[in-house]
């Protein structure tokens, strides 16, 4: 079982691959900096963090 320090990273990473990709797609589809920055922050209030909860099994 992980800790809720690991727990923690793993959501961490995922909020920064969501923040990441969401930059991306935005930045690829014309959105200005700041329209991409707003995607990038929607990426992360949409991860779904009881699947990553139960992915880690805390």
């Amino acid at each position: 079982m992980n800790t809720e320090l690991e727990l923690a990273e793993t959501i961490r990473q995922a909020c920064m691959e969501a923040a990441k990709e969401g930059f991306m797609h935005a930045s690829m589809s014309g959105l200005c900096a700041e329209g991409a920055m707003e995607a990038a922050i929607s990426a992360i209030q949409s991860l779904d963090v009881e699947q990553l909860i139960e992915k880690n099994e805390i």
